[in-house]
């Protein structure tokens, strides 16, 4: 079974063209384009992991976080930002998010950050390694 990623973020041509290029790695990828979206489609299925957006209209990525890991606990959740909100993203991985990337997002670090994600996964951590 291929890792299953919920990409959330309103920046539809971003998550359209990351979409494609993660599942030309194998990896079963579902898009959302607001926060509220990504919730409805995690009820509908489980993901492994989540790649959220900070910054979105409605409910911010932060809040978005909060729900996500009330609702599956176990799903890593790698957090987007740009510069102006990276103390929204430590904020974030403090609330138990996995990480966090500065966009414009590096593919090769998105996917060895996946990859880290993915290992906390099998070895059952909910923890991130990113917090003291």
């Amino acid at each position: 079974m291929s890792l299953r990623i919920l990409l959330i973020d309103d920046e539809k041509l971003f998550v359209g063209i990351l979409a494609e290029r993660l599942k030309f790695r194998g990896f079963n990828v579902r898009m959302a384009f607001s926060g509220e979206e990504g919730l409805e489609t995690l009820k509908e299925e489980a993901a492994d992991v989540v790649i959220l957006d900070i910054r979105m209209p409605g409910k911010d990525g932060i809040q978005i976080l909060r729900e996500i890991k009330k609702m599956s606990p176990q799903t890593e959740v790698i957090l987007l930002t740009g510069h102006a909100s990276v103390e929204a993203a430590i904020d974030g991985v403090k609330l138990g998010a996995f990480s966090y990337l500065v966009k414009p997002t590096d593919l090769t670090e998105l996917l060895d950050t996946i990859n880290q994600a993915t290992e906390c996964l099998k070895n059952n951590r909910v923890d991130s390694p990113w917090v003291s």
